[in-house]
């Protein structure tokens, strides 16, 4: 395929603004100039692409090298922007914020160079005046082979503050211009929650119309038209072999795959990845259905916020009753985060609540809500169900922790990097053919082979 144009659009910090300002210029450039956006978003988030999905109308993926490797991350986006106009790239954490303090490993940085995009850096200028141009020389000279190809100013209090800002960068930074100056407006805001930004799914329609009113008030304040001449048009390495999905395969097993306001964090490349090996996915919701689909052969539960909407989960017991009378049955279940937590016996302590929510019970463990944020990239060795043996890379998000295990717990996967459940172990082993741990997956870090053993897991069950 044609080189593409790209853009990266990240901050110097975490919270200046990136995910505002990277969904007004994927509104604008989809609305103002016609063009088809692919989004992306560099990292293991869950939750920004879900607003980047509601305002171009498309699937965002993620581009994560740790998660992916090199390969991953150069065939995800050239799958991707097959049919794309443009794509726009948001960062994650500073430009520069990767493994370690030692390099540009899995950073946005690292990212940018890989795909040979240029960056437009955003800088929260609330608290100052001329010291940005510190910054912003500060971030050009840090690393050479990053090209900051503009800067995106925002939280500016009125005019004199924003020509205070012009002359400072005029006068210091040539090499980067000024593409937007976005004043501050106290009810331009995304709504949060302890994990970050509220998934886009959940919010309701009063407050997705925001989301609009949002990117249109501040791409009104972006030169869109700089932004696009801006853009990387150099040549990309080929992607490998792994296609995008252009030809069905024989149907090998039929997943149900949780999918509501309480379980909603998938990577669109896994679910590709799983049609890829030939699963048919029919989707479900623990808290609004009564029982799961007729004529599955596995389950998947992802991530998501389970103890936000735990008083409805408990209440619907003919799902939880359906889901373990699956499982007992030796249906093979996979779960994610959110998905173990729904499988132990139950929730309890969001927002200081003491009751416990029972859940279902597949796990003889119970899940406590905290205050501490557990966040680390993970590696793990696994040796047990679904997956069999293989080494696995992932990440770990979440603020529970998961207590009175019980003692005859078996555990698939001995961590190397990450915390895990407990002790080094996390990935509690259901049965015979379940597994549920904290750590998210990609499946691109395998060639397809996590996904190929998740489907054939059920294929064998499907058979039976």
């Amino acid at each position: 395929m044609a080189a593409i144009p790209r853009i990266v659009v990240a901050g110097v910090t975490s919270g200046v603004g990136k995910t505002t300002v990277a969904v007004a210029i994927m509104h604008a450039l989809r609305k103002k100039r016609g063009l088809a956006v692919q989004p992306f978003k560099v990292g293991p988030d869950f939750i920004d692409p879900s607003y980047h999905d509601f305002v171009t109308g498309g699937r965002s993926r993620n581009l994560d090298v740790w998660l992916m490797g090199r390969r991953g991350v150069i065939d995800c986006f050239n799958s991707a922007c097959e049919g794309a106009d443009v794509a726009v790239i948001e960062g994650v954490m500073g430009l520069f914020d990767g493994m370690s303090g030692k390099d540009n490993f899995a950073s946005t940085a690292h990212v940018a160079r890989i795909l040979g995009a240029p960056v437009v850096l955003v800088v929260d200028a609330s608290k100052s005046a001329r010291s940005i141009a510190a910054i912003a020389l500060g971030f050009m000279h840090f690393d050479r082979n990053i090209r900051i190809a503009g800067i995106i100013l925002n939280n500016v209090a009125s005019d004199r503050h924003a020509g205070y800002l012009r002359e400072a960068l005029a006068g210091k930074v040539r090499r980067a211009p000024v593409l937007g100056i976005i004043r501050r407006n106290s009810e331009i805001k995304m709504e949060e929650r302890h994990l970050g930004l509220v998934p886009a799914q959940e919010l309701q329609k009063k407050r997705r119309a925001a989301i609009l009113d949002a990117a249109k008030y501040v791409s009104e304040q972006i030169d869109v038209d700089s932004i696009l001449k801006a853009c990387g048009t150099g040549p990309l390495p080929a992607a490998s072999s792994s296609p995008a999905i252009k030809k069905a395969p024989k149907k090998r097993a039929t997943i149900a795959v949780a999918l509501d306001e309480s379980f909603n964090f998938y990577y669109t490349d896994n679910l590709d990845a799983l049609k890829r090996a030939g699963a048919r996915l029919v989707f479900f919701s623990p808290v609004n259905d009564a029982s799961l689909p007729e004529g599955i052969d596995g389950i998947m539960l992802g991530g998501g916020f389970p103890e936000v909407l735990a008083d409805r989960l408990e209440k619907n017991r003919p799902m939880i009753k359906s889901v373990a009378w699956a499982v007992n049955a030796g249906m093979p279940v996979y779960g994610e985060c959110g998905g173990l937590m729904y499988l132990t016996r139950s929730i309890s302590g969001y927002k200081g609540e003491k009751k416990a929510r029972r859940m279902a019970g597949l796990i003889d463990a119970d899940t406590l809500m905290t205050s501490r944020l557990t966040l680390n990239y993970t590696e793990a060795d696994c040796d047990g169900p679904v997956f069999g043996r293989a080494s696995l890379h992932g990440h770990e998000f979440h603020y529970s922790t998961v207590e009175d295990i019980s003692k005859d717990s078996r555990f698939a996967y001995t961590m190397k990097k990450g915390k895990g459940v407990i002790d080094g172990k996390d990935g509690f082993v259901i049965g015979e053919t379940g597994l549920a741990a904290y750590m998210h997956l990609h499946f691109a870090n395998k060639n397809n082979m996590l996904a190929e053993r998740l489907v054939g897991s059920c294929a064998s069950y499907s058979r039976r």
